[in-house]
């Protein structure tokens, strides 16, 4: 491992650089986004309003840095950033796999540049770093939980969280709650139960593990599992970062698909508590409650898409309320306090389920399941919505997504007894991409903007009366959040591949964005 770069001392604002007090995750200020979703909520919404409609089309670039020029022309996942930046005091911090970056929030300029050395695992990307006070954390592709200094980006400790010869891997932007550094475990190629788990901020010990599925027949959910060493396959990965509920001490914790991934003979039952959403205490571990999305899932829909925790109003009684649009094509609106189902909707049009039962799952359509001669399904195996985050404006009351509407042909190829791993393959076919706007109270789509060329971003609302997503032509867009229609747009020259930022310095707001190997910098310039 080694620290590439140098430090620009002649910046005053490298100079003020400071930490992070975790219980500034509780009320971020505007001049922050320090932490993967902004606030702990994962609504993605900023209440800055210097960019706005009135001046929408004034919007300027004020800097760009491009990762793989620091990279020699090489990098991670072909050179992508899917990271969501954090900032803290002036100071970008961003990761792909196997390298961590700090860039002056102002200028673009580089303060320092992690490298760790790798010993394999998946490089399908990095979703960002969790920043506690003075440290930042990451995860590698070959199963640590790296921890750097945020002045120098000099290496303090290293500890793994999973296990690269079962093809684990890292991927998942760490969650930093009280004094608990919470990662995830990624992987779908050796059949494993997937966990999260919880690290010490100060030594990285770890504090408690959560497996994702039953470890022994009498635990809770096993009764869904067939035998112990079907659990011991399980899946369930925990991809993606929790929110955070600080008045109910809970996170929220999608998880992933069950495994085998598309052969489902040697797990009959809903494989519990893979494809759900989880309310652990982050002090424990314990779980509080669940909600499984897709029961007995072969069709590779993960759950692991962002729980977005706002207040509402339901049949005129203000709630606590978890929403998700998840990968299999419901969005889905819970009681976060106790996981009890409040609505579930289509929000692209499926053909897998027969409905909903009393708790509000999915009714799976046995014609559906993946045959040796194939089954036509929709949403296709990328899922109604993937991993790029949503947003919810609590202006419009409006929750948007990147969605797809799309079919794939599910075959199996493993008719034996004991199929593993993927068991069976799918071949895809038409699509068509959008942004959908729910209205969370009927769960109606109140609009959608096709996208010509595709396209599927992580989005952000603003109280400047804007949303902004990507398009599949290279275009980062600003829609009116009330109806979809287009407002702005600047052609980046490939594809966003992360969730936009936003923060204000010095008066300025800035908004910040990822495509390929290039972050974009706009801001009103003076």
């Amino acid at each position: 491992m080694k620290v590439l770069g140098t430090l620009f001392l002649a910046s005053t604002a490298l100079l003020a650089q400071g930490g992070l007090n975790p219980a500034t995750l509780l009320a971020p200020p505007t001049d922050t986004w320090p932490t993967y979703n902004g606030d702990y909520s994962g609504r993605r919404y900023s209440t800055l309003t210097k960019i706005n409609q009135s001046n929408i089309n004034s919007l300027s670039l004020a800097w760009i840095y491009r990762a793989n020029g620091a990279l020699g022309g090489g990098g991670g996942s072909g050179g992508r950033i899917s990271a969501t930046p954090v900032q803290v005091n002036g100071i970008l911090y961003f990761t792909m796999p196997d390298h961590a970056w700090a860039v002056d929030a102002r200028t673009g300029r580089e303060v320092w540049h992690y490298q760790w050395t790798s010993h394999g695992g998946d490089h399908i990307g990095n979703r960002g770093a969790g920043i506690y006070g003075n440290w930042l954390y990451f995860e590698t592709p070959d199963c640590n939980l790296v921890s750097l200094n945020l002045k120098d980006g000099k290496e303090r400790w290293h500890k793994p969280v999973c296990d690269l010869d079962q093809y684990y891997f890292g991927s998942m932007a760490p969650l930093v709650v009280k004094n608990h550094i919470i990662t995830g475990v990624s992987g779908d190629d050796l059949d494993r139960p997937g966990y999260i788990e919880s690290h010490d901020p100060e030594t990285g010990a770890l504090q408690w593990r959560w497996y994702t599925v039953p470890q022994k027949m009498g635990d809770p959910g096993s009764e869904s599992w067939p035998s112990e060493e079907a659990m011991k396959h399980g899946g369930g990965m925990t991809w993606l970062t929790p929110t955070y509920d600080p008045e109910l001490n809970m996170i929220y914790v999608p998880t992933g698909n069950p495994q085998p991934v598309i052969a489902g003979k040697t797990r009959p039952g809903a494989n519990l508590f893979t494809a759900s959403v989880v309310a652990l205490n982050p002090d424990t571990g314990k779980m509080q409650w669940y909600f499984q999305s897709s029961p007995h899932d072969t069709h590779d829909w993960d759950a692991t898409q962002t729980p977005v925790l706002f207040d509402g109003e339901i049949n005129g009684q203000k709630r606590k309320l978890v929403a998700q649009a998840s990968r299999n094509g419901y969005f889905f609106v819970l009681d976060r306090a106790t996981g009890k189902n409040i609505s579930s909707s289509e929000y692209v049009k499926v053909n897998w389920s027969k409905g909903v039962d009393a708790k509000g799952s999915p009714i799976l359509n046995a014609a559906k399941e993946p045959q040796l001669d194939g089954a036509l399904v929709s949403p296709n195996q990328g899922g109604a919505s993937n991993w790029p985050p949503p947003s919810y404006d609590p202006d419009t009351g409006l929750f948007y997504v990147s969605a797809s509407r799309a079919f794939s042909v599910y075959y199996i190829y493993d008719p034996g007894d004991r199929p593993e791993g993927w068991g069976g393959n799918d071949r895809g076919g038409w699509s068509e991409s959008m942004i959908q706007a729910i209205d969370y109270k009927t769960g109606k789509v109140k609009w959608s903007h096709k996208w010509e060329d595709g396209g599927r971003s992580g989005l952000l609302s603003t109280a400047g009366k804007l949303l902004f997503a990507g398009d599949g032509s290279g275009n980062l867009v600003a829609l009116d959040p009330e109806n979809g229609n287009p407002l702005w747009h600047a052609n980046l020259g490939s594809s966003v591949t992360n969730g936009p930022i936003t923060y204000e310095l010095d008066g300025t707001q800035y908004l910040v964005v990822a495509a390929g190997d290039t972050l974009f910098a706009f801001a009103m310039l003076r």
